[in-house]
C-alpha cells in the first residue's frame, strides 16, 4: 500500500498541535517531511511514530544554557518557556530542569555531562532545548545521534536565534582565537598578546 501524505495543517489537527509548531518540528529535524512545490508534505506514518514517541516519554530533561556574560534573568525566562512547551506538547511527562551558565564551546559542561549520564541510566526519554546552539555550538547532529542511540529524543523549540545571539557569537569567536593563539605562540609570548589585543580592539570597534 502506498504511503499517504498530509499537509502540515492536517498533521497538526491529528496531533492536536499548532501548524506553526509542526513547521518548527520539521525545520528542527524532529519530523520527516518533503517539500513538494514549496509545500511541506508529511508521511502519515510520522503521525504514528510521533504519537508513540509522545506516549513513551515519561520524563523529560529541560536543558537551558546561557553564556557567562548573559544576565541570570535570561536563563530563568528560557526555563519558563521550555516548561510551557513541555506542558503543551508532552503533557503526560514530568520534567527535570538542567540549567547551565557556560559557553556553547565548552564540551565539558556540567549540565551536558548530566544529560548524557541521565540518558545512559535510562532516566529520561527526551531532551528539550530552546535553540540548537543551546545544546552545543558545534556538532549538534553528533550529539543528537548519541542521544537517539541511547533512546532519547531531542526537541528544538525555536529555529530563530535569540536577540543576544550575536553577542554570544562574538564571545565564542574571541575564545576560539585566544585558544589557538595560546597553542601556537604560548600565553607568555609577545605575539600572543598582540593577537589577543588586536581581537579586543576589533570587537570594540567593528567598523
Amino acid at each position: 500500500m502506498s504511503e499517504r501524505y498530509l499537509s502540515t495543517r492536517g498533521f497538526a489537527e491529528l496531533l492536536g498541535v499548532s501548524r506553526a509548531g509542526v513547521v518548527k518540528w520539521i525545520k528542527g529535524s524532529g519530523i520527516t517531511a518533503y517539500s513538494v512545490h514549496g509545500r511541506w508534505r508529511v508521511p502519515y506514518s510520522e503521525v504514528e511514530r510521533v504519537l508513540r514517541g509522545v506516549q513513551r516519554v515519561r520524563r523529560v530533561a529541560i536543558y537551558a544554557r546561557v553564556s557567562p556574560n548573559t544576565q541570570r534573568g535570561d536563563l530563568e525566562r528560557q526555563v519558563d518557556v521550555l516548561k510551557l512547551w513541555v506542558s503543551k506538547n508532552l503533557p503526560n511527562a514530568e520534567y527535570v530542569v538542567v540549567a547551565n551558565v557556560a559557553s556553547g564551546l565548552n564540551e565539558d559542561r556540567r549540565g551536558l555531562r548530566e544529560l548524557i549520564e541521565m540518558a545512559k541510566r535510562k532516566e529520561i526519554q527526551a531532551v528539550v532545548v530552546a535553540y540548537r546552539d543551546g545544546l552545543t555550538r558545534f556538532g549538534f547532529e553528533y550529539l543528537k545521534t548519541l542521544f537517539n542511540t541511547l533512546g532519547v529524543d531531542v526537541y528544538v523549540v525555536f529555529q530563530e536565534e535569540p536577540k543576544n545571539y550575536v553577542q554570544e557569537l562574538v564571545e565564542d569567536f574571541i575564545e576560539i582565537v585566544t585558544s589557538f593563539a595560546s597553542r601556537i605562540y604560548g600565553k607568555r609570548s609577545m605575539k600572543y598578546k598582540e593577537v589577543v589585543g588586536c581581537i579586543g580592539e576589533a570587537v570594540e570597534d567593528p567598523d
